[in-house]
This record gives C-alpha cells, sequence and structure tokens, in this order.
C-alpha cells in the first residue's frame, strides 16, 4: 500500500473517539518541572558510551537527540542524526557540538494541561493526538515529540534514553479566526528505521508567548 494511502488510512482511524483505539496517553501521568536534553554529535560514535553523560535530576525528564554531523551518512550514528536536532539548538540560542552538550530547561508555574495519545503502530506509522483544553487567547509554540525509550546498555550507553525519533511542530501561534475551546491536533508520525515501535511514546514541550516552558507532557502506557 503507499504510504500516502497509508498516512490517510491513519488519519480516518484518529477521526473515531480517541478511547476506542488509544494505547498510551498522558492521562494521570505527572508532569516533570524540567527537562534536560542532551545533545550528540552523529561523528562522536564514543559520545554515546560516555560514563560522564550528564543524568537529570530530580523530577526531570531526559531528551536525546542527535545532530547531523560532518560526515554526513558517513557518521556512525547518522541513521538516528536528525536536522530537527539543529533547529531545537537554534531555539535554545546554543551551538552545534563538535561532541556533545547538554542543556536544562525549567518549567514556569503550575503545568498547563496538554493531553497526548498514541495509537497502534500500523506499517511504519503511530497515530497520535495532541490537545490543550482553553488555550485563551495566548499563542503558544509546542514541540511533539516521538521518542524511543532505550534501557541502559542500550549500544553501549551508560545512561537510559529518550531518543528523540521524530518531531512535529503544530502552528499554535496564530490568533486570527481561531476557534474558541481547544487546540487539537490528529495526524500519523513515520517510525524511522530501526525503532522498535513498542518503546515508543510521546513527549511534548509547550512554550507560551514570552518563550516559557508551561507544559512537559508525556505519554505511558498501561
Amino acid at each position: 500500500m503507499p504510504r500516502r494511502l497509508i498516512s490517510a488510512a491513519l488519519l480516518a482511524l484518529l477521526a473515531l473517539p480517541l478511547a476506542a483505539h488509544a494505547l498510551c496517553t498522558s492521562d494521570g501521568v505527572p508532569q516533570p518541572q524540567a527537562v534536560l536534553e542532551r545533545f550528540t554529535n552523529a561523528d562522536c560514535a564514543e559520545c554515546w558510551r560516555d560514563p560522564a553523560t550528564p543524568k537529570p535530576g530530580a523530577n526531570t525528564i531526559a531528551l536525546d537527540w542527535v545532530v547531523p554531523g560532518r560526515k554526513g551518512g558517513d557518521a556512525p550514528l547518522s541513521v538516528v542524526a536528525m536536522d530537527e536536532a539543529l533547529e531545537r539548538l537554534d531555539m535554545l540560542g546554543k551551538p552545534v557540538p563538535e561532541r556533545s552538550a547538554a542543556v536544562g530547561s525549567v518549567r514556569a508555574g503550575d503545568p498547563v494541561p496538554l493531553r497526548l495519545a498514541q495509537g497502534a503502530a500500523f506499517n511504519d506509522y503511530v497515530g497520535i493526538t495532541m490537545e490543550l483544553k482553553d488555550p485563551g487567547r495566548e499563542p503558544w509554540r509546542a514541540w511533539l515529540l516521538l521518542v524511543e525509550v532505550l534501557p541502559a546498555g542500550t549500544e553501549g550507553s551508560p545512561v537510559a534514553r529518550y531518543l528523540v525519533r521524530n518531531v512535529f511542530r503544530p502552528d499554535w501561534s496564530k490568533l486570527v479566526g481561531r476557534a474558541p475551546g481547544q487546540l487539537a491536533e490528529a495526524r500519523a508520525m513515520q517510525i524511522h528505521e530501526g525503532a522498535r515501535p513498542e518503546r515508543l511514546r510521546l513527549v511534548a514541550v509547550l512554550l507560551d508567548s514570552r518563550g516559557r516552558i508551561r507544559s512537559i507532557s508525556r505519554t505511558e502506557c498501561p
């Protein structure tokens, strides 16, 4: 079946009531207070195995990005490198690391209730929804991440990782013409090469108009 038809089928599935097909949601999952983002250059295989890799503190979630390296497709970590890692570094105001770098951010105020849900994997895609109730007249920026949960020891890693595998950035900044009530997205996200579907989760970082993190939401699977 062509990929465009697969995607359309998943989107049609997502139009059904969410409770009918969601496997993993953020319902009842406490939000962490902070996020630690670790960036590894795809050229630096030893950085992945570095015993000095920063670990998250209490009430903190760690996210791992692999940044495209100078060696391109010949880089040892190129298969998991993402151009969006460069965009994320730019948003954080940080340069591309030659080896690795870590950036910590703290959520401001009480967590905004951002609901996430994901369905079953189907032909290299997973259906997802993201919903922000009562967004008010605030312009928002969201980073929705499809991550693969990797236990410590994976490919020699000394720490457990939430490896970013795909990224979706909805345009929630526009106020003109926005309908009252909620902001919501339903779509299919591709499962990239090598990722194990049963290890996939969603993590979303939501920022307000001042650039403050207001939500760090994540799914868990019963």
